[in-house]
């Protein structure tokens, strides 16, 4: 359960939050079948349909599973820095910052434990549009431009 936002300016002093170096390729984009790296660790995800509510599996790979993968994905591989903003309650947004060629894309993510939540949530000010209810932002649909 996530809601996604664009972002049009970047948050003062970012180097101060955890940051992720992610790489990410698709084997399929209906249903999502996803190879990720984030730093040293590697995942395989299977994705269900839906915008703001989906579900979401992760196995984990290794190195060299990666490497093979990588080979076979479809479209673009995307990279990205994945930067961990702390919000109160204990959410945490993911605001991820793109690298060529979605060069200036930046995009915040913010998953909640309930509905409920996430329908409730006021986004910060600096966050801009709501895409949660696009697909056109989904990284999958970003590997086929």
């Amino acid at each position: 359960i996530e809601r996604k936002y664009l972002i049009d300016r970047l948050p003062e002093n970012l180097e101060q939050y955890e940051c992720k170096h992610i790489e990410q390729g698709y084997l399929n984009t209906d249903p999502v079948v996803r190879i990720r790296k984030s730093n040293d660790k590697y995942t395989l995800t299977y994705k269900g349909a839906g915008l703001m509510c989906r579900e979401e599996y992760n196995l984990p790979l290794n190195a060299e599973a990666f490497a093979h993968l990588k080979e076979k994905i479809d479209g673009i591989l995307i990279q990205k820095r994945r930067y961990l903003i702390p919000l109160p309650g204990g959410l945490t947004i993911e605001l991820d910052v793109f690298a060529a060629p979605f060069e200036g894309l930046w995009l915040a993510e913010v998953e909640f434990p309930s509905e409920e939540q996430a329908n409730a949530f006021t986004p910060p000010e600096w966050f801009g549009e709501e895409v949660t209810w696009s697909s056109e932002y989904h990284n999958s649909t970003l590997s086929k431009r």
